[in-house]
């Protein structure tokens, strides 16, 4: 880790007056990790509240790894080595499990008060994510789902009402093109290259039809039929016009910017999306963009893939009871409203999309309640990260079509078969 990466912060405590009978030798350091794409501006402002507030604490920050991938490796060689010097990082919603598995985390119930403590406000799909065997390895801090974006004005245009299945959102697709008679503008747009979003893409219809793709013990429990079912959907959407016939190059940012540029009717991304289309200068639907649940299979249910961020605790670290107090705080109901105000972050608690102070912030979060409420995590499993790459790998075949959907279903259910057995 490039040491020029290191920002070290003394907050107030710096210049605060010292509790009584306190000397800096009784001060604690803690050194947090936060990559940065965690928003460490955003950290450094809260750990500035906390040690103002505690100056008999310090916090360190450091950041680095230009991608979740290069900060999962930096951590896991950290962790795999016992190393002390970091106290509290973040981690993606699908690692807790991962990370418990292998002795990496501390157990936080000490500090929090058990698995009840998350059973309150925070959404369902952290409080399932963040315990592991009945203890709690992490606490939800920043929120992230995938949404189904789409042109408001298109579809008010059209005399055409927000879809409820795939099967509206195709036939409203296919009406809007066709009308629209513009040879740039799209259907859908999806991430079909072997990245991560591709792993929400094989989930999203096989989630639609109700499906589960592992029980509660982390054992797939994979329905080869309606995992079919979902990839033939996407075949047939490319053959309809609906979804481009490259897909399976496309990654998120392309879909960002396809929709950004008015080139597309509805979009499936990740909740950062909004403010790119709403406030980039360059984009062609600013005022236009909506935000509806996922579509469901005929008979199913709507569903989508929720991500974010947790805050951890270092199993091996030497300043556990410091820590669990920073990290009650940092995943605290304060601590999210002000990341919603201030970064459009989506909250971890439920009562936070009706705060009258973050909808004055965010307006559109009113509308991202319904689908975060159906929302689901990805496996969460320890060998996470080899599941997702025999999910997103094989995907994306199926999409270019070098695999038949029968087949990719049949590698995903022997390859990910064994390692959630």
């Amino acid at each position: 880790m490039n040491k020029n990466w290191v920002l070290k912060i003394a907050a107030a405590a710096l210049t605060a007056p010292l509790l009584a009978g306190a000397s800096w030798a009784q001060q604690t350091t803690l050194r947090v990790f936060v990559g940065p794409n965690q928003r460490p501006d955003l950290q450094a402002k809260l750990f500035e509240q906390y040690t103002k507030a505690n100056p008999s604490v310090k916090v360190e920050i450091e950041t680095g790894g230009a991608t979740s991938e290069l900060q999962r490796q930096y951590l896991s060689t950290v962790l795999n080595a016992k190393d002390a010097a970091i106290d509290l990082f973040m981690i993606d919603i699908v690692n807790p499990a991962q990370y418990a598995g292998k002795g990496w985390i501390e157990p936080l119930d000490k500090y929090v008060g058990g698995a009840a403590s998350l059973r309150n406000d925070y959404l369902p799909v952290y409080q399932q994510s963040n315990i592991v065997d009945g203890k709690v390895m992490a606490l939800p801090s920043q929120g992230d789902s995938m949404f189904m974006y789409y042109r408001k004005d298109l579809l008010a245009k059209h005399g055409i009402a927000e879809p409820k299945t795939w099967d509206e959102l195709s036939a409203a697709a296919k009406k809007i093109t066709a009308a629209e008679n513009n040879p740039n503008l799209q259907g859908l747009s999806l991430q079909g290259a072997p990245i991560e979003g591709a792993v929400c893409t094989f989930l999203l219809p096989y989630w639609g039809q109700g499906k589960q793709f592992n029980d509660a013990a982390g054992k797939l429990t994979l329905d080869k039929s309606a995992a079919v079912n979902g990839l033939k959907m996407w075949l047939k959407m490319m053959d309809d016009g609906v979804v481009k016939k490259n897909i399976a190059e496309v990654t998120t940012p392309v879909t960002v910017n396809e929709f950004k540029a008015g080139n597309v009717v509805f979009a499936i991304n990740w909740g950062f999306a909004f403010d790119r289309f709403k406030d980039d200068a360059d984009s062609k639907v600013k005022n236009n963009v909506g935000v509806i649940p996922l579509p469901a299979m005929n008979g199913g249910k709507s569903a989508t893939c929720m991500g974010g961020w947790q805050w951890a605790m270092n199993a091996y670290g030497k300043n556990k009871d410091a820590a669990g107090n920073l990290i009650k705080f940092l995943s605290s109901k304060e601590a999210s409203a002000f990341v919603a105000r201030e970064g459009s972050i989506l909250p971890v608690y439920q009562s936070l999309y009706s705060d009258a102070a973050v909808n004055k912030a965010v307006p559109w979060f009113k509308d991202a309640l319904p689908v975060v409420l159906g929302a689901q995590s990805r496996p969460m499993v320890e060998d996470y990260g080899q599941v997702s790459d025999i999910i997103r790998t094989t995907t994306s075949a199926v999409l270019a079509r070098t695999k038949t959907p029968e087949a990719g279903v049949d590698e995903i259910a022997a390859r990910v078969g064994r390692l959630m057995r």
